[in-house]
């Protein structure tokens, strides 16, 4: 199931499936690199072609990847793309470990994004784009119901750039990179 904003819902097993290194591994490389086959993406993933396919239907049976269209140069490889822009998962309060196994094994995976986007990529920016380049650290009083209030606030924002296809895109247009992190404060000591 997708949402809004075209990213992949997990529900539990789904979180549960996608909590392994080499699953993970498997998603982020054909997010970053389009379509592969099995055996293409196997040294990439640390795994042999058989085993990477059995992850990529693995993958499949929770709707993260699926089949690719279209001729890759012929032969009889199997293609397999991701689905939808992105995914997301929310931590079960009755079950956390699956999700917090996920969150921090995308943490290791992806690295220090922010760090590495300062480095390599801002030194590049034209004017324009470093000037609406930026870093929110702001701290609010809030319940959860109006987190998910904002959060569902957002997303309508978003939508229309997320959905949007390269070929009805402003001309310079490019891709940017939002983050989103929610992070609340331990419930306050009453000692």
């Amino acid at each position: 199931m997708t949402n809004e904003l075209g990213d992949v819902e997990l529900d539990a097993r789904g979180v549960r499936a996608l909590a392994h290194p080499v699953r993970l591994a498997i998603l982020l490389r054909l997010r970053a690199d389009g379509p592969s086959t099995a055996t293409r993406l196997s040294p990439m993933v640390g795994a042999s072609p058989s085993v990477t396919s059995w992850h990529l239907r693995h993958l499949a049976e929770h709707g993260l990847v699926e089949d690719a269209p279209g001729d890759h140069g012929g032969g009889r490889s199997r293609w397999w793309r991701v689905v939808g822009s992105g995914f997301r998962f929310d931590v079960d309060p009755r079950d956390p470990a699956p999700g917090i196994a996920l969150l921090d094994l995308m943490e290791q995976a992806e690295g220090d994004l922010v760090t590495r986007w300062a480095s390599q990529t801002r030194p590049h920016l034209e004017p324009e784009w470093l000037a609406v380049a930026s870093r929110w650290n702001t701290g609010v009083l809030a319940t959860p119901d109006e987190i998910a209030h904002l959060e569902t606030a957002m997303e309508a924002l978003l939508a229309p750039l997320a959905n949007r296809s390269p070929e009805s895109a402003p001309e310079g247009s490019r891709r940017v990179r939002i983050l989103r992190y929610v992070m609340p404060a331990a419930a306050p000591d009453d000692d």
